[in-house]
């Protein structure tokens, strides 16, 4: 039998490649049609090796004689798209770079209605809602949750952390430093992902009552040794809690003549009655702030952080006697907590 189409050696490695990589299923089969009558494969052998009809075969055969390779691909089903192409990059732009109020609505965010809207209403094109979801896919988008970042900062954050680098680098060898900040401990768990049977949505038991504790910790500059000072039942983060820290601070690190507190603004290390602390222990006891708006600045966030995802996100202890039994026991097994570079000394880098 005479074959019906004969193939040179760069039309037979591109349909090899095109029946071996291509991602379309159907372009695959065609190749797949056309390398065997090039071998020299009866249409009948085809047919019924491949599970379809001479029609089929004749119509690819036809295609390659007249489009090439290229017509393999076929034509897409449905109609014409009726649109300029420009106004995928219009669309993607609007949403992407500008806010619906910046078009007079009263939203904080984009949806494919708002956006056919502003078509419709300011350039007189009438697309639907599933046209505009299609535009962003082809643009990239997806639409899912946004990370929250860091909102306003603070107008004297690099004089803050100068002068705060300043006194890391020139501290003496009988002085030292510590990142402070309060964490709450809560047997009410926070919420977190976790491995679940598809199409079932797993559940965290949650006590009726929520009892709350506070924990004010400080990690060392240098080694990454943790102190921790445990708040009171029904105590807040209250003035009574840090000064609690600070004396707790002076018994640990009473081999050090001066120890200097970085910590962040808040109201109960502002206190007047922290600042009468600070002048009776004046000889030992420094405070610094950090500025405003940075916790990326304090080293004993990431280990609050790590805290939650590994103890208190989705726990199922009883009682706050035993999460915080839970909680003593890892930042006990994991301390001194590892001192890394950009992480803990962003501020005196």
């Amino acid at each position: 039998m005479t074959r019906s189409i004969t193939l040179d050696t760069q039309q037979r490695q591109a349909l090899l490649d095109r029946y071996r990589k291509d991602r379309d299923p159907e372009v695959r089969f065609r190749a797949h049609i056309l390398l065997l009558l090039a071998d020299g494969h009866t249409w009948a052998t085809v047919t019924t090796l491949l599970f379809c009809s001479s029609r089929t075969v004749d119509r690819w055969v036809k295609r390659f004689h007249e489009q090439g390779i290229e017509g393999l691909a076929g034509y897409k089903p449905g109609r014409p798209f009726r649109f300029p192409a420009s106004w995928v990059a219009t669309v993607v732009e609007w949403v992407t770079k500008k806010a619906p109020r910046d078009f007079g609505f009263l939203r904080s965010r984009w949806c494919c209605e708002a956006v056919a809207l502003v078509m419709l209403r300011d350039h007189q094109v009438g697309a639907s809602r599933e046209t505009v979801r299609r535009w962003l896919h082809q643009g990239g988008l997806v639409y899912r949750r946004p990370r929250p970042t860091l909102g306003p900062t603070d107008e004297e954050r690099e004089a803050k952390l100068n002068k705060l680098r300043e006194v890391l680098a020139g501290l003496p060898a009988d002085e030292t430093a510590v990142f402070q900040d309060e964490v709450d401990i809560n047997t009410n768990p926070k919420i977190g992902s976790m491995w679940m049977p598809r199409g079932q949505q797993a559940t965290v038991e949650t006590p009726g009552n929520n009892e709350k504790r506070y924990l004010s910790g400080s990690i060392h500059w240098r080694t990454g040794q943790v102190f921790l000072t445990e708040g009171q039942p029904k105590q807040g983060r209250d003035t009574a809690l840090f000064l609690a820290h600070l004396d707790d601070l002076r018994s640990r690190l009473r081999r050090y003549k001066k120890i200097h507190v970085i910590c962040d603004n808040a109201k109960c290390h502002t206190s007047s009655e922290v600042g009468i602390y600070l002048w009776e222990h004046r000889d030992r006891i420094d405070l610094h702030f950090l500025p405003a708006y940075s916790p990326d600045c304090n080293p004993i966030e990431r280990v609050w952080w790590n805290l939650h995802e590994q103890i208190t996100r989705n726990h199922q202890c009883k009682s706050m006697e035993e999460l915080l039994n839970m909680t003593f026991a890892w930042l006990g097994g994991r301390n001194p907590f590892k001192v890394e570079g950009r992480s803990v000394y962003k501020i005196a880098a």
